[in-house]
């Protein structure tokens, strides 16, 4: 049986990821940001809420464009 809190993984992976993107965004606009990383606004409000499931595929993508690794988004703080 796996531990306990590997359930709260994917979660705090999905807040982790949702602040890194809010930081990225800075000053721009959700609409211009989301245009930025080839997401819909919608998609990309979930993601900095920390609701949008995101799959590796995505990920990469959105990595690629922000011009950043994994370990920029999952660094331990």
């Amino acid at each position: 049986m796996a531990p306990a809190h590997t359930a709260a993984m994917p979660a705090s992976m999905q807040k982790q990821l949702g602040q890194f993107l809010r930081q990225r965004r800075g000053e721009m606009t959700l609409p211009a940001f989301a245009r930025k990383l080839g997401i819909s606004s919608s998609s990309l409000h979930r993601m900095e809420m920390g609701e949008q499931n995101v799959t590796l595929t995505t990920l990469e993508r959105l990595l690629k464009r922000l011009k950043c690794s994994a370990a920029d988004v999952f660094a331990d703080k």
